[in-house]
């Protein structure tokens, strides 16, 4: 024995020793078929019907999930007990008793279910966003779950993609801001080893934000200036924060598949990230090298994508299969498989797996969907809604008789949005529900839309008409890709005719992508979008409507007036030949070049005027910081929660820079009549960009520096970078 009591025959179950040696001692241990296991995940495994495998340690991961497309279908859900039982087989009957981990795609919520990930982003708080990951991981691991395949971390510029759900946007900066916030939330802060921490996952790796026409697994074809500044800028941030785990992508960059993309995978996540925890692949991944044209079969497969610094193979068999045979044969080094299987290993330690393998089967009971997380829930459903347009309607006073319409007036589960495993539609506060609630002594009435007459008539005897149309989650997500932008079918007209009878009308278009509302831009008084907004979305949305929380929604991603114009981003590069800044003339033939409604737009009931912008310097020099400031001042009659954003315009670098760079985000709320001075440092970092080969660079030269409501309003200065820092005044 040693001195803390462990058996010396397993000197890695010994907690006083540093993980990184507990890890390397059991490795040791291994035969090459375990170490082989550890890299190999498997799908809803059974304790009964897979003894015989967890008794060999023939797999270390596993995954809870109804299948390939988890995000569109429903499964059973997850249960402690039966979480229990495989650890309890794994530890008990294998012959080192090492530890399952267990994972499911925890994307916005476990039982609690908040905003789709777009929702979240829509309130740029990154304090909600680590909250609400915070929740999700609290209440995941109550029922055994330790690893999360979330955040994803793609830049989505394209809204035909149905996976922008998942996403936080249309801009690296926030999404860098907002992904990190929720690897804080879901790996408690780093103190991985608590019970109620979880390990997160940065997917997918790198760039599938790009697929392209937004067909969801569609080739990638991107510079590497393009792919520094705006696709591996989220990631870069995540290991910083220090992810524990990142997911490579489905599909080809520049003719390699993700999976066996060594420059990206082993050369820049590795080596010049500095990123040390286990690589998992997609779901099938590494067996579609095969229909990628890379490998012959899963032997090829599994070597290609072990070489490239691929970890974890998930479902496809490959590496069970044929790793310990390619190694054998001398096709694989064995050093590359007990590199991997120790980072898989370490993780498990750093999790506190080998101490604590189980869950209590009472924790779900006590922590799933309680008073504070629903409180929770309600705060983020509100910052999803966005307020694009209001003459004068909104808040709503109370009124004698609302009438409440639409296909998701009384929807539950539709409210839930994509990728929702353990969220119950019996849960869920329906917007008609909310509205009865908070105008009890109103004539309420509703119906869902069915019968378009029936909603006329009784929307001709109303004060108020909300009506609450948009997408079913059914049409976002993964596989759900669109070739039109537009409400689905039939809601533009039946909301034209509602517009018509109305005395006053409130358009509530709920979505999992931004849309193209052009024919709604003059229906009804007022205009909302709202993300998916989750389990307490009809409070959440409600308490936006009726004034009961100011509206401080703000668009992460820009909206187009027409399909045809996307992909269009705030960040995009000049052209030769910029365009009229009073936007006549345009390089389409049949319409605009500008969005409908820009990145970052949301209007609070109350205007806000932006003065300054004032420097504490008119140049930057080395290591300098300054001080860039503008008056922001509540106008109106009632409070606002203003998004303040700070954005930069470089005009001379070694290579043409984005028209607009958001660097900066401030909330700040107003009471009425009150003015704040709005304070951003910036430095050569916040300026800095970084060239083909991935270094960090700021140029001399001038800068606009702008202080807005949005990507394309705000107060504007100059700000010239030097190489010599400023001399004595």
């Amino acid at each position: 024995m040693s001195e803390t009591g462990v058996a010396d025959e397993r000197p890695w179950a010994d907690p006083a020793l540093p993980k990184e040696e507990r890890a390397a001692l059991l490795l040791d241990a291994m035969t090459p078929e375990e170490k082989v296991g550890q890299l190999h995940q498997v799908a809803n495994p059974d304790p009964h019907r897979d003894a015989a495998a967890l008794a060999a340690a023939e797999f270390g991961t596993c995954i809870v999930a109804s299948g390939e497309h988890a995000g569109n279908v429903r499964d059973a859900g997850t249960q402690a007990a039966a979480v229990n039982a495989l650890q309890r087989a794994a530890v008990e009957t294998s012959r080192l008793g090492v530890p399952l981990l267990v994972a499911r795609d925890v994307i916005h919520g476990h039982r609690t279910v908040f905003p789709v990930p777009l929702g979240q982003a829509a309130g740029f708080d990154a304090q909600i966003v680590r909250d609400c990951a915070r929740v999700a991981a609290r209440e995941a691991t109550a029922d055994g779950i330790r690893w999360t395949f979330a955040p994803m971390l793609d830049v989505a510029q394209d809204p035909r993609w149905g996976r922008v759900a998942e996403s936080w946007g249309e801009d690296a900066w926030l999404a860098s801001h907002l992904g990190s916030a929720a690897v804080a939330g879901f790996q408690d802060g780093g103190r991985l080893a608590g019970p109620e921490a979880m390990a997160a996952c940065a997917k997918h790796y790198v760039g599938y934000g790009l697929a392209q026409g937004g067909r969801d697994y569609a080739e990638v074809d991107v510079g590497p200036v393009t792919l520094h500044n705006r696709h591996l800028r989220p990631f870069r941030a995540a290991v910083d924060a220090g992810v524990a785990t990142v997911m490579s992508a489905f599909h080809t960059l520049d003719g390699t598949p993700m999976t066996a993309h060594v420059p990206l995978l082993r050369d820049h996540l590795r080596g010049e990230l500095g990123f040390t925890g286990p690589v998992v692949s997609d779901w099938d991944a590494v067996g579609e090298l095969r229909q990628h044209g890379l490998a012959t079969g899963t032997r090829d497969a599994a070597a290609l994508a072990l070489r490239a610094g691929v970890d974890i193979d998930m479902v496809s068999g490959a590496y069970h299969e044929h790793l310990t045979g390619l190694v054998r044969s001398g096709t694989v080094p064995a050093a590359l498989v007990d590199e991997a299987a120790y980072r898989v290993l370490l993780l498990k330690l750093r999790l506190g797996l080998f101490e604590d393998p189980y869950t209590d089967p009472g924790r779900p009971a006590a922590v799933h969907l309680t008073a504070d997380h629903r409180a929770l829930a309600r705060r983020a459903a509100a910052g999803a809604v966005v307020l694009l347009r209001n003459d004068g309607v909104l808040p709503l006073t109370e009124p004698r008789r609302l009438h409440v319409t639409g296909a998701l007036a009384t929807a539950s589960a539709e409210l839930l949005g994509t990728w929702t495993l353990d969220g119950r539609a019996e849960d869920v506060v329906t917007i008609a529900d909310a509205f009865r609630e908070r105008y009890a002594g109103a004539v309420v009435t509703v119906d869902d839309g069915r019968f378009p007459d029936e909603s006329l008539v009784r929307a001709r005897e109303a004060d108020v008409v909300v009506a609450c149309v948009g997408e079913h989650p059914v049409r976002s997500g993964e596989a759900n890709s669109v070739t039109s932008l537009e409400p689905p079918p039939g809601q533009v007209e039946q909301l034209t005719a509602l517009a018509r009878v109305s005395r006053r009308l409130v358009v509530v278009v709920l979505t999992g992508r931004p849309l193209a509302l052009e024919r709604l831009a003059d229906v009804g008084e007022a205009l909302v979008l709202v993300f998916h907004p989750g389990v307490e979305g009809g409070h959440g949305v409600v308490d936006v409507l009726t004034g009961d929380v100011p509206p401080s929604g703000r668009l992460p991603a820009s909206l187009p007036w027409t399909t045809g114009q996307v992909p269009l981003h705030h960040d995009q590069r000049p052209t030769g030949r910029p365009l009229d800044p009073d936007g006549t003339v345009g390089r389409y033939r049949d319409h605009r070049d500008t969005p409908q409604y820009p990145f970052g737009h949301g209007l609070g009931y109350s205007p806000v005027s932006y003065e300054g912008v004032l420097l504490s310097a008119a140049e930057l020099g080395p290591g300098e910081t300054v001080r860039a400031s503008a008056r922001v001042t509540n106008t109106g009659s009632r409070p606002v929660l203003e998004t303040v954003q700070l954005y930069v315009r470089a005009h001379l670098a070694a290579i043409s820079r984005p028209v607009s760079e958001l660097v900066g985000v401030r909330r700040v709320p107003l009471a009425p009549g009150e003015s704040a001075e709005v304070v951003f440092e910036v430095d050569r970092r916040t300026l800095s960009y970084r060239d083909a080969a991935g270094r960090e660079r700021c140029e001399a030269g001038p800068f606009t520096v702008r202080i807005a409501p949005h990507a394309g309003g705000g107060v504007t200065t100059r700000l010239r970078v030097t190489d010599e820092a400023p001399g004595p005044t």
